[in-house]
């Protein structure tokens, strides 16, 4: 909205006081009073009001010349971001990937021995059985189980296949536990994974996962697609780009909501983000 079309509450003076506090950036981590007033389109005094009123109230630190933000503004964000969950962050990512590839997408945690998916955007039907946020599936027959099930330790990867029903599903499910570890051990190499028409015949889908600050895994990201539209070939070269930059953005948010908060995001609404 223009400034000719503001509504009559419109305050300016706030707008104009959020955007010196937006002046400060990762590139610009301090700034002049001349910095600021170029940056804002304000006036020197103007500038220099703003940034005071700042100082005295703890947003911003001066040495008399240059200008910094403090931890303070930290607080701005704070109860926003203290309410969010995983699934609240990464809902916006699935959405604009979905738009992007015209395939759904969706972010799944494990639950023991199983993925749950925790957030989901559709565009069209490709499984017989209905998926919908709640959803569970064995983890060693998904693509986003596997991820996730790749970065665990070796000790209890080896618990979980030696517990696991490896009962064929279809007739390219991998059954044999030596089979399942040596594509595990692929996965963690390459940084993704592809399951190809082994939960159900006819969907190929393709995974990467997200890590928390300290480089955990803490979920995965799919896109499934129909097998005789979609090549393994073209799964790779044309989806799994937005998928790794998609989950790259989700990470950032994540990074950013435990930094502000103390705590990683939970998957969902009263729960650990972690297994």
């Amino acid at each position: 909205m223009s400034a000719s079309v503001r509504e009559p509450h419109f305050v300016r003076s706030f707008e104009r006081g959020l955007a010196v506090i937006r002046a400060f950036d990762a590139d610009h981590p301090a700034l002049t009073l001349s910095d600021v007033a170029r940056s804002c389109d304000l006036t020197r005094a103007a500038a220099r009001r703003f940034l005071l009123t700042l100082v005295d109230l703890g947003y911003v630190h001066t040495d008399g010349r240059l200008f910094r933000l403090t931890p303070r503004v930290l607080e701005l964000g704070y109860a926003f971001l203290a309410g969010f969950t995983l699934s609240d962050l990464a809902a916006p990512h699935l959405e604009q990937l979905v738009a992007r590839v015209r395939e759904s997408s969706s972010l799944c945690v494990l639950d023991g021995d199983d993925i749950v998916y925790v957030a989901r955007v559709p565009t069209r039907r490709i499984m017989t059985a209905a998926i919908t946020v709640g959803t569970r599936f064995p983890a060693h027959v998904t693509s986003v189980g596997r991820v996730i099930l790749a970065h665990l330790p070796d000790e209890e990867i080896g618990a979980l296949l030696a517990r696991a029903d490896l009962r064929p599903l279809t007739a390219r499910t991998i059954v044999s536990p030596e089979q399942l570890r040596a594509e595990l051990r692929r996965v963690r190499r390459q940084g993704y994974a592809v399951v190809d028409q082994e939960l159900e015949e006819g969907l190929r889908s393709i995974a990467a996962p997200v890590r928390d600050r300290d480089g955990e895994v803490v979920a995965a990201v799919n896109i499934p697609v129909a097998a005789g539209r979609d090549s393994l070939e073209s799964v790779r070269r044309d989806l799994l780009p937005h998928l790794l930059a998609t989950v790259a953005r989700i990470e950032g948010d994540l990074w950013v909501a435990t930094a502000a908060t103390g705590r990683a995001p939970a998957a969902v609404p009263g729960t650990g983000t972690h297994r």
